[in-house]
């Protein structure tokens, strides 16, 4: 064996030391670094401390702004920007507000091939009893052993807020109710919603069904996206089924606030919540809130937050389409830094308030050192961005070259460097 070939054996068993062995030389790591932006108006300063809500502390009112909702959250649609929270992280029961989750499971299952809109389904004594029109709540009338088409189950789900449509959907789509909640849940992970449960399609009360306005106001933004040829379900305004006509429980569509959706909620356990949406100026925000105390209360105040967000706040670019955002750093490659980008090349934009010199700070987190081979367009990293003392905007980042394995005094530099790294931070553990 030549010398080459010892000195290859032994950087490649030196690697896998570095990368492989947890807590006794060097464990990937979270890293995060400032990135200088610009904003006309807006103080930056990159070397600050990092916020409290970095670290998990408590958000607050902002710009002074005041509502009576306990739980609350206000997003522009586009960019995501939010715009005001209060305890928007706060598991809480969502009634029908669930049904946007129903809505979602059975949009996707459209979209995949997997179900029909001209299938029917039959409802069942189980759905008719405990959601039909024995049950006295919330439902579209559908006759016991009747066949509807999903499209039209899915009106009566979305406009009617029908838990006998719901059940139908669930019972024939997985066979009942409780399988139904698993392709829920599957489907909320999926889309990033890692906090809240389903345990059943209607939002009627359980225990362990529990959400938060924040991931109630991104699943709607989700939807408003992905689905237009079902989004326009939301905004209309009534719904007939076995002769009986009933309206859209959504307040905001009478309003004149250009609301066109998405839904109301109501238990005792709950309050009264809703999530909507609505566009003004080319502009669509996105509003939920929850747990008030009357109709009446809830409509005034989820106009309120829209009205706040339409009248008080204005849009700023932070990256121009494919500009370089930050760097991640890389592990034995042949550059030791790969370019990050906004994924999608897409601009980035935050929503500040108007006439603002609210502080301005993003950082790139990301789980480094990147190992080679590092692919173009691969999604390593998120963009984080704060207003004031809140997470206003998170941006998902992909690199923006490929980087491939460095020579071997490269990756021997790179392997050692990590070691000496890995003590010491183990060191300052100590400390």
């Amino acid at each position: 064996m030549n010398l080459k070939s010892l000195v290859q054996g032994a950087l490649d068993q030196l690697e896998r030391d570095v990368v492989r062995k947890p807590f006794r030389i060097f464990r990937y790591r979270a890293l995060a670094t400032l990135v200088a932006v610009s904003l006309v108006g807006s103080a930056l300063s990159p070397l600050q401390a990092a916020p409290a809500s970095m670290a998990g502390g408590k958000t607050k009112d902002e710009g002074g702004f005041q509502t009576a909702a306990p739980y609350a959250i206000l997003i522009e649609a586009e960019s995501g920007t939010v715009l005001f929270e209060k305890s928007a992280d706060t598991l809480v029961a969502p009634a029908s507000l669930a049904k946007l989750m129903t809505a979602e499971t059975v949009f996707n299952e459209i979209r995949e091939g997997n179900v029909k809109l001209d299938e029917e389904y039959v409802v069942s004594e189980h759905a008719w009893r405990k959601g039909g029109a024995p049950s006295g709540g919330s439902t579209m009338f559908a006759p016991i052993h009747s066949r509807i088409k999903v499209s039209d189950l899915l009106q009566g789900a979305i406009i009617q807020s029908g838990n006998d449509a719901c059940i139908a959907l669930a019972e024939g789509i997985a066979g009942n109710e409780e399988n139904f909640a698993r392709m829920m849940n599957a489907r909320a992970r999926e889309l990033g919603l890692t906090q809240s449960n389903f345990t059943n399609p209607t939002g009627l009360p359980d225990p362990d069904q529990r959400v938060t306005v924040r991931e109630l106001a991104r699943l709607a933004r989700h939807i408003v996206a992905t689905y237009p040829e079902f989004y326009k379900w939301y905004s209309e305004r009534d719904f007939t089924w076995n002769k009986i006509r009933q309206s859209n429980r959504n307040p905001l569509l009478a309003m004149n606030i250009g609301a066109d959706g998405l839904k109301t909620g109501f238990t005792k356990e709950s309050g009264y919540g809703l999530v909507g949406s609505a566009v003004q100026n080319n502009m669509r925000l996105i509003v939920a809130v929850n747990g008030l105390k009357t109709a009446n209360e809830r409509a005034d105040e989820a106009r309120k937050l829209l009205n706040f967000g339409f009248n008080g706040f204005e849009s700023r670019l932070l990256f121009a389409e494919g500009q370089k955002i930050g760097d991640a750093r890389v592990f034995g490659g042949e550059q030791r830094y790969v370019p990050l980008e906004a994924a999608g090349k897409i601009p980035v934009r935050i929503l500040v308030p108007k006439n603002s010199t609210e502080r301005i700070i993003a950082r790139v987190v990301y789980q480094g050192p990147l190992r080679v081979p590092v692919e173009q367009g691969a999604k390593v990293g998120t963009l984080k961005v704060w207003r004031g003392d809140n997470v206003a905007l998170e941006v998902p980042l992909q690199t923006a070259e490929s980087v491939m394995q460095g020579p071997i005094h490269r990756r021997a530099v790179d392997s050692v460097t990590e070691i000496f790294g890995g003590w010491f931070r183990a060191g300052l553990k100590k400390l």
